[in-house]
């Protein structure tokens, strides 16, 4: 949904389909390296699944905190983008609330929509 040509208040854009893809794959694999790593096929993923490996061998701590730390950035982002639409003149709420959860779920893929966003000039009268 994009608004009319000089209404900032819907405007919304949805992320690519193909970074929906990658972060939803990548979000979901680095779940599944901490949560369930004896579950992963280390040896079907060629040097990837080395790399994993290595990781959940030495550095669990590290991919632990790191994934926690993956949504608090997330979290944060999705809260910026509330503060963004409200800047930018994006006030229907049901808009905001879409920005936030395609934030949460997408990060900078999403915000990176909404930074670019420029609203039309305030006409004065």
């Amino acid at each position: 949904m994009a608004a009319a040509p000089g209404d900032p208040v819907g405007y919304f854009r949805c992320t690519s389909r193909f970074w929906m893809g990658v972060i939803a794959i990548s979000i979901g694999y680095f779940a599944w390296a901490v949560f369930l790593p004896s579950t992963i096929p280390y040896e079907n993923l060629g040097q990837f699944g080395h790399f994993t490996k290595y990781l959940v061998d030495s550095h669990p701590k590290l991919l632990y905190n790191g994934f926690w730390l993956a949504w608090a950035i997330h979290i944060a982002e999705a809260l910026y983008s509330i503060k963004l639409c409200k800047t930018k003149g994006i006030t229907d709420s049901s808009v905001q609330r879409r920005w936030f959860i395609q934030t949460f779920l997408f990060g900078i893929a999403s915000l990176s929509h909404l930074l670019a966003y420029k609203p039309p000039p305030k006409k004065q009268r």
